[in-house]
């Protein structure tokens, strides 16, 4: 028999550690214990915090018995994590902001709740940002299904940064902005095939954006508003994303990081709802 979980307390959470992983969900009981069990296996970063803030119509997915069991997994190797609910719903762009206010880590990692991470994929990700000094890296999502499938016209949106990353101001319609083609399907595992790297190596490259596996410096997140953008759209967007890296791009530059351990899990979306892209109307400020 499954016990009562602890869902945890906010402001006993809220410490001044190396890392927090944020995790947002909706409807996603299966996936969520997934994506917890690669968080679990994950060494190298001792004491990183896990925030999960479950939006879902019915019970919350971390009430599941497979994803309550990894919470049990994660606190009992030494990781605190705080277990909440977002309602109602006002958006993807306030979800993320409601998780960003939770945490008061160094770095903090977006992490979608359809994602599962091999070994070692948070060490080398907070190696990259510490050496590198930028406002984000980033794994982009592996998709299986897709290894077949390969792309060779994408590859040659692979750039790499010889030197620290700098701040680039990127925009629709531009080279830089098809960068994310890289992104899709299997794509960057067939590059990183052909790069050949040796065992712990791995490569920064330039990006317009990566979904789904973003670690931010929390500090420089916040100095360019994090997501609170969320008040100026509508709630059905998406793209929110999009829209807090271009601005973290813009000020303080950002890479993808080679080789992603970050793997899709490929299962439908709960986001049916996507009236606006939230990054439109970011740029559309003067501002930017």
């Amino acid at each position: 028999m499954n016990r009562p979980l602890d869902t945890g307390d906010h402001a006993d959470f809220r410490a001044d550690r190396l890392l927090d992983v944020l995790v947002p969900t909706r409807d996603r009981p299966a996936e969520l214990a997934v994506t917890l069990s690669g968080l679990a296996a994950q060494e190298g970063v001792p004491g990183f915090g896990v925030v999960v803030s479950d939006q879902s119509d019915g019970e919350p997915g971390y009430a599941h018995p497979a994803a309550a069991t990894m919470v049990r997994a994660l606190r009992y190797r030494g990781h605190p994590v705080l277990l909440t609910r977002r309602l109602p719903r006002r958006g993807l762009a306030e979800h993320r902001a409601a998780l960003l206010a939770a945490s008061a880590a160094r770095y903090v990692l977006f992490l979608d709740d359809d994602v599962w991470l091999e070994p070692g994929t948070l060490s080398r990700l907070v190696t990259a940002i510490e050496e590198l000094g930028c406002g984000f890296v980033g794994n982009g999502v592996h998709g299986l299904s897709y290894l077949d499938d390969v792309r060779a016209q994408t590859h040659r949106h692979y750039r790499e940064w010889t030197g620290r990353p700098v701040p680039e101001r990127i925009r629709p319609g531009t080279p830089e902005w098809d960068r994310a083609q890289i992104h899709s399907a299997a794509n960057l595992l067939h590059v990183t095939e052909a790069l050949e790297l040796p065992v712990g190596g791995w490569r920064a490259y330039q990006v317009s954006w990566i979904g789904g596996c973003v670690l931010y410096d929390r500090a420089k997140l916040v100095d360019c508003g994090g997501f609170e953008f969320w008040r100026r759209v509508q709630e059905r967007h998406q793209g929110e994303d999009v829209a807090a890296q271009l601005s973290v791009l813009a000020r303080h530059g950002g890479a993808g990081v080679l080789p992603s351990g970050a793997y899709h899990l490929e299962s439908p979306t709960t986001v049916t709802e996507r009236d606006v892209e939230a990054w439109e109307v970011v740029l559309a400020d003067p501002g930017m």
